[in-house]
């Protein structure tokens, strides 16, 4: 794989986070993929969520597997830690990761074909786990590296670029992760930064398993007339649950809200999510409500987009395992073997 470098230069009057740092210091490489492809746009609604939450890159773990989303995590944070895995397992390398240092940030980036195919068995544990990491799902219902076969999120009916018609009914992956147990969910578009960005900052502060299933449309295999996931086709069925702003804790609201009730949603580390309810009574802390809008939708023929579902008292998977507050990555040798003494006394015990 080939990577071009961005010049290091940087405008003396770039704006600068709490960190001292501009946006160009939360890109990575010149990306290789399609112009146009929405998978660059979600790549720049990253940096922009990164910079304005001033995350140190260094602390930040960005995973994949295989396919044209999931050479994206090159595309940004070029300061970061990296790992891109075998196809559809990246959740087993992040879950092995995390739990030997969880001190650092995790995002997952991987694709509808990585995630609701070949690696869904993956994906359903790491969700039922309540790992604590984003994940995030460029979902374009294509498979672009093999020239656009219909992948398993693509809708029944929906045309390829060839003609062909998909056969069979969709996986929704979103509706997927609420029952497995996921504490955040939320789905947006590659093309509406507006309402992205805040759903990445609130999915990266969000204690335990973060999912968000972003529509990405492919420009070069499924972005025609008759596709479900074209930049037309979700511009016009979009429906839009809310319109979020994330607001941490502490700093004063500034952003300017149209008429109409909010809720906020607090988060384990004692920021708010800010919502404004667009639809009426929609409550994203109801489960039952969240799976029944987004069944609902898709009957309507709508792209149900916004916070889905949140659990602001999930615990996480290493609350959950009870796993100690040091890093394992950090414990000695002292601190891990308990010593003959001890083990002799559990022996004794086990008789």
């Amino acid at each position: 794989m080939t990577y071009i470098v961005k010049p290091k230069n940087h405008h003396p009057l770039l704006e600068r986070n709490e960190l001292g740092l501009t946006r160009r210091d939360y890109e990575g490489a010149v990306s290789t993929l399609c112009a146009g492809c929405g998978h660059d746009s979600i790549s720049s609604a990253i940096v922009e969520a990164c910079f304005q939450l001033s995350i140190e890159s260094y602390k930040v773990a960005k995973l994949s597997g295989i396919g044209c989303s999931s050479k994206a995590p090159a595309y940004f944070l070029n300061q970061s830690h990296g790992f891109n895995s075998v196809h559809g397992r990246m959740p087993s390398v992040a879950t092995g990761a995390a739990m030997a240092n969880h001190e650092l940030l995790y995002i997952g980036v991987s694709g509808d074909g990585d995630s609701a195919s070949i690696g869904i068995g993956q994906f359903i544990h790491c969700a039922r786990r309540q790992l604590n990491m984003t994940y995030i799902v460029e979902n374009n219902g294509t498979y672009g590296l093999t020239k656009g076969q219909f992948s398993a999120t693509n809708d029944l009916e929906s045309k390829s670029k060839y003609g062909d018609e998909n056969l069979f009914p969709s996986i929704d992956l979103p509706s997927m992760a609420i029952q497995l147990g996921a504490s955040f969910v939320a789905r947006s578009f590659s093309g509406d930064r507006d309402q992205l960005v805040p759903l990445l900052k609130a999915a990266i502060s969000h204690k335990g398993f973060s999912f968000l299933d972003i529509i990405s449309p492919c420009v070069t295999f499924n972005n025609h007339n008759t596709s479900t996931k074209s930049y037309d086709y979700i511009r016009e069925h979009n429906d839009s649950l809310s319109k979020p702003d994330f607001v941490p804790l502490g700093k004063e609201i500034t952003a300017n809200y149209e008429k109409g009730s909010t809720i906020e949603v607090p988060l384990h580390d004692g920021s708010l999510l800010s919502l404004e309810k667009l639809s009426d009574n929609y409550n994203p802390q109801d489960k039952i409500a969240a799976i029944k809008n987004i069944q609902e939708s898709q009957r309507d023929n709508k792209v149900l987009t916004g916070l889905l579902y949140v659990d602001p008292n999930a615990k996480d998977l290493k609350e959950i395992l009870n796993v100690s507050d040091t890093p394992l990555n950090k414990l000695a040798s002292e601190d891990l073997c308990p010593g003959s003494d001890k083990l002799r006394e559990i022996n004794l015990s086990l008789k």
